[in-house]
């Protein structure tokens, strides 16, 4: 009837296709090791191509680890393995005359008698006569095929037909029902058509680039709107898994440590050999930790993420302080709770509004803010103090404050700098991280798996 799906792939067609599926996984941060990709070829070689639903379970099963991996593998799947591979093209050609209405009026015809191929091969048949979008190289619009044909206005048409005698009833679903879930079912045929013809004229890997990463790989300086909520949502159980891999880093630091001044006294029975090793009791001692936060706008998304972050572990520290600045120093730690605002909504503006973290211009500077804290509010820093500083040190070409930060390092136990700009542009235009770097340690922080990394490894037990 049309020009169909893309044909069976061969051998080695479909083999390509696969690892070009696992690279594309890979740049989205599902990593995939050479092992997983034999057991997916083995899998795919065993449950085919006819059942679509089958094998994506499937190669889910060998390629993915986590269940938040899920939503991102489903989405390049269906750019990789769209709805039709494996099923031969129809050299059937369409008349010239085969408008909108002609297909309206098939349409009727199949949701009356629920004929699913059909349906399956009208939305084909649609997205190619009524999808098309420019470009170059051209497009096909799911959006523009369904404004066309307007399957919801068809439900009365097809239930006419229907009749009291077509009335089918399954699993206690109306027919009226049954007839809806139809038209939804031809809605996403157009949109896989639709998906797929794209993916072969524009190629499969610019259409996988456009799809959205991981919530924890996604850049903070990049993320929008919705990936910013869908963060919040994730503080708590992130808090949850880095406690608990804070508590285990502090049993196994105090396992096995040997008291040697109990060993030495218990060696004098022995004329001076320490034949029996005393351990020293492990001490539950948790860190101090003050927050410096630029919360500026270039970078505000970062840093309300990790204070909200260490805010819900906060049982893991003996005391926290947090501290916000643009260009003025603000003790902002009383604004900061998740108690009462779960997901941190509005953070951001309580800090501007409340606290006095600028005075003027709303750029960012450093060295005015160190040079408050200094001056002020230094004595929250002591010699079991972690202090972490978040920002991406660009200065707006103002003095850096190196002599501050220097003092601030002194004072306490340990110095981090996370810096949510990629280390590649570190020291150009304004920044002086470079400068930054060579008084403290820095990293870079820019997405939710890397600041999660550092909290497990870097920070003290």
């Amino acid at each position: 009837m049309t020009a169909g799906p893309e044909a069976v792939p061969e051998a080695h067609g479909l083999q390509q296709r696969l690892v070009d599926f696992v690279a594309a996984l890979r740049t989205k941060g599902i990593m995939v090791g050479t092992g997983e990709t034999v057991d997916a070829a083995d899998a795919t070689t065993r449950l085919g191509l006819d059942e679509r639903s089958i094998l994506r379970e499937g190669l889910a099963s060998t390629l993915t680890r986590k269940h938040s991996q899920r939503e991102t593998f489903d989405e390049i799947f269906d750019i990789y393995f769209p709805p039709g591979v494996g099923r031969p093209r129809s050299a059937e050609q369409l008349p010239d005359d085969f408008d909108v209405e002609t297909v309206r009026d098939m349409l009727v015809e199949a949701l009356a008698i629920a004929d699913l191929d059909v349906l399956d091969e009208l939305a084909q048949i649609s997205v190619d006569r009524f999808g098309t979008i420019g470009g170059d190289p051209p497009g096909w619009s799911a959006w523009h095929t369904l404004d066309r044909v307007q399957p919801q206005n068809l439900l009365a048409r097809a239930m006419g037909l229907r009749g009291d005698d077509a009335v089918v009833e399954l699993g206690g679903v109306s027919s009226q029902d049954q007839v809806r879930n139809l038209i939804e079912r031809f809605r996403e045929r157009v949109g896989d058509e639709a998906r797929r013809r794209t993916s072969e004229t524009r190629g499969r890997e610019r259409m996988a680039r456009a799809v959205q990463a991981q919530t924890e790989h996604v850049d903070f300086l990049s993320a929008d709107a919705e990936q910013f909520e869908e963060m919040r949502h994730g503080v708590r159980p992130l808090a949850r898994k880095l406690a608990t891999r804070l508590s285990a880093k502090r049993r196994r630091s105090h396992r096995n440590t040997i008291d040697i001044r109990r060993t030495m006294r218990r060696s004098m029975s022995s004329g001076g050999t320490p034949i029996d090793l005393v351990f020293a009791r492990p001490r539950r001692s948790r860190p101090d930790l003050v927050l410096l936060c630029d919360v500026s706008s270039s970078v505000s998304g970062f840093s309300e993420f990790t204070m909200l972050l260490v805010q819900a572990m906060k049982n893991q520290f003996t005391k926290i302080k947090v501290y916000a600045f643009i260009n003025a120093m603000a003790d902002v730690t009383d604004l900061i709770s998740v108690d009462g605002d779960e997901d941190g909504q509005g953070l951001q503006g309580r800090i501007i509004e409340q606290a006095h973290v600028r005075h003027g211009t709303s750029n960012s500077d450093y060295g005015a803010a160190f040079a408050v804290f200094v001056a002020r509010d230094l004595e929250s820093v002591g010699p079991r103090s972690s202090v972490l500083i978040l920002g991406d040190a660009r200065t707006n070409y103002r003095d850096p404050g190196l002599d501050d930060l220097r003092e601030i390092r002194a004072r306490s136990n340990r110095t981090f700098w996370l810096n949510p700009e990629q280390e590649t542009n570190w020291g150009t235009g304004d920044s002086a991280a470079l400068d930054y770097a060579k008084v403290v340690e820095m990293h870079e922080c820019r997405s939710i798996e890397q600041l999660g990394e550092f909290v497990s490894r870097l920070l003290p037990a």
